[in-house]
């Protein structure tokens, strides 16, 4: 049975993964890439590196994000989100950075994985935001569909 999630299923998908693609348009170039991101308090947050992504979207805020979560290829569930991308400055980066160490650093299995091993959380937050941009993807339509059997 194929069928559109409700909202609630929605809320499910972006709030229990931690992967998905993120779409941008920019100089007549389409890029889909995949990222980590934290869903929380009805924004998209995520941070990166200066790179192809963030030129692109900085020329074009506009992007358009999808997760999907997949048992098999009978069984699974895809959003699609579009949105409005915001570099966060200051106090609003140190939070948003803050609230993705926390959420990721339990999934680093081991201790030499993490970037900022030996490090307590405050000053891994510091050293990880000199290398990050931090951002939020501001929503404004979710969209989702399933199949299952």
């Amino acid at each position: 049975m194929l069928g559109e999630l409700n909202e609630e299923q929605i809320e499910q998908v972006l709030t229990t993964n931690v992967i998905g693609r993120i779409g941008c348009y920019a100089d007549e170039k389409i890029y889909t890439v995949p990222v980590t991101y934290l869903y929380v308090d009805g924004y998209l947050l995520g941070h990166t590196i200066i790179g192809m992504k963030t030129r692109m979207l900085k020329k074009n805020p506009k992007c358009c994000f999808e997760v999907d979560s997949m048992q098999n290829m009978a069984n699974w569930q895809s959003v699609i989100v579009w949105g409005t991308f915001e570099e966060l400055q200051g106090d609003e980066a140190k939070s948003a950075m803050q609230k993705l160490i926390i959420h990721f650093m339990p999934l680093m299995k081991s201790e030499s994985s993490q970037p900022t091993h030996g490090l307590d959380e405050l000053q891994q937050m510091e050293a990880l935001h000199l290398k990050a941009i931090v951002y939020r993807i501001n929503i404004e339509k979710k969209t989702g569909r399933f199949e299952k059997r």
